[in-house]
């Protein structure tokens, strides 16, 4: 099994930003962002802006995120080989 990276809360902004995703609300370290459909469906997935994220956090995070975003395609920020 591949090998998750270090990221930081920036770089998840980052990383979901590519897929549509914006900065909706922010409460501390917790942000919320959010992507709007053609349909009007709306997307919501709550991360944290640490300097680093932990790796069980990093891996939940990641799991939201893909029920959104093709894991095929999700899977290269995330892990390394």
């Amino acid at each position: 099994m591949p090998k998750l990276r270090t990221l930081s809360g920036d770089d998840l902004l980052r990383i979901l930003s590519q897929f549509g995703s914006t900065t909706h609300t922010q409460r501390g370290s917790h942000v919320k962002l959010r992507r709007v459909l053609a349909n009007g469906t709306r997307q919501t997935l709550t991360i944290v802006a640490h300097k680093e994220v932990d790796k069980g956090t990093l891996h939940a995070i990641f799991r939201q995120a893909i029920r959104y975003i093709p894991e095929s395609a999700l899977a290269p920020f995330f892990f390394a080989e």
